[in-house]
């Protein structure tokens, strides 16, 4: 691939997390049909939760649209969600007794990499996952700490 394979999408409605799962699965579709990049189940998998999980929670906690945006780099699958507010989002420690609020737990545990950046107006969110299953069975495709 010489120039980076890219997809966006605006969402504004909660019926549109479907969508954005559907675009995830469709965008990682290609990369195996079109580029021949290879994308195990489980990154299948990982990517859905990850789009499902960055849209909802811009979806509950920012009003007006979220901007969705997949891309690859170096094996990996990036997974970006813009919103319009700037307020970080708190990962919490793991809790087992805790009733809801592990949306982000999930995701850092299943990403490559996890960062958050303030914009000129709102917050991006990119998570990482690697595409292919890492030949020594790490998960996420790094040792577990």
């Amino acid at each position: 691939m010489s120039r980076p394979v890219e997809v966006s999408a605006v969402f504004e409605d909660s019926e549109e997390i479907g969508e954005a799962r559907d675009l995830a699965r469709r965008f990682l579709s290609s990369l195996q049909a079109v580029y021949g990049l290879p994308v195990s189940e489980r990154a299948m998998g990982m990517v859905q939760l990850v789009v499902s999980e960055l849209v909802t929670n811009a979806r509950k906690y920012a009003p007006g649209p979220r901007l969705l945006t997949l891309g690859v780099e170096g094996g990996s699958v990036n997974v970006s969600v813009w919103d319009s507010i700037t307020m970080l989002p708190s990962v919490l420690p793991p809790d087992p007794d805790r009733v809801g609020q592990h949306g982000l737990e999930m995701v850092t545990a299943v990403c490559q990499s996890f960062a958050v950046h303030k914009e000129p107006v709102g917050k991006r969110i990119t998570a990482s996952v690697v595409l292919a299953d890492d030949p020594g069975g790490d998960l996420a495709g790094r040792p577990i700490l």
